[in-house]
Parts: structure tokens; C-alpha cells; sequence
């Protein structure tokens, strides 16, 4: 997965987590593209303390996935209900109801 889509993953699910000092920062330079400098000067503390910190959230957000797997099963759930869409789209297609069937069960247990 590409990595910002990655960091956009996991901060929606565990970004409000971090604290907001955290999230501040995080959204600046991530979100906002601030570079390090700009958000250094901002918050009265050098570039590589912002480089430090982005690199907390980042390993302190994966920490939380490798337990929960929230974006992993998210992402899991998403692909499935693509697949069911692309399925009711040809739903003459042999054994595409069946097919349905067993995904949203899957979708199911999952939940």
C-alpha cells in the first residue's frame, strides 16, 4: 500500500489516540505538507524533534494495528463489498448469488 495512504489509514483509525499536541503536528506535516522547519518554528522546538514525533505517531499508530488489525480487517470488509457490487452488477452470471451469499456471511462474522 502506498505509504500516505497507509499514514491516512492508520491516523484516521488510531489518531485520536495520540494526543492532540500529536495530532496537531501529525496533520501539519502529513496532511497539510508543512515542512519540518516551518512546524519546528511554530512550536518553539528543533526540526528533529518534529522529525522524532512524526516518527512516534507513526510507530505508536502501527503498534495499535499489529494488536487491533482495524485497517487491516477495514480494508478486508471493503474489498468484499467491491466485490459484491461487481457481482450485483452480473447477477445472470453463473453462481454470482451463491458467491454474494458467502461474502456478506464472512462480512458478518467479521463484524
Amino acid at each position: 500500500m502506498e505509504k500516505f495512504v497507509e499514514k491516512t489509514y492508520l491516523y484516521d483509525f488510531y489518531g485520536d489516540l495520540l494526543t492532540p499536541r500529536q495530532q496537531r503536528i501529525y496533520q501539519e506535516v502529513v496532511f497539510e505538507d508543512y515542512s519540518l522547519s516551518e512546524v519546528a518554528r511554530d512550536e518553539g522546538i528543533s526540526r528533529q524533534g518534529i522529525h522524532d514525533m512524526i516518527k512516534r505517531c507513526v510507530n505508536t499508530m502501527e503498534e495499535y494495528e499489529a494488536r487491533l488489525h482495524l485497517v487491516e480487517r477495514f480494508l478486508k470488509i471493503r474489498t468484499q463489498v467491491d466485490k459484491i457490487l461487481e457481482l450485483t452488477e452480473e447477477p445472470e452470471k453463473e453462481g454470482s448469488l451463491k458467491e454474494i451469499s458467502l461474502l456478506a456471511r464472512e462480512i458478518l462474522e467479521e463484524l
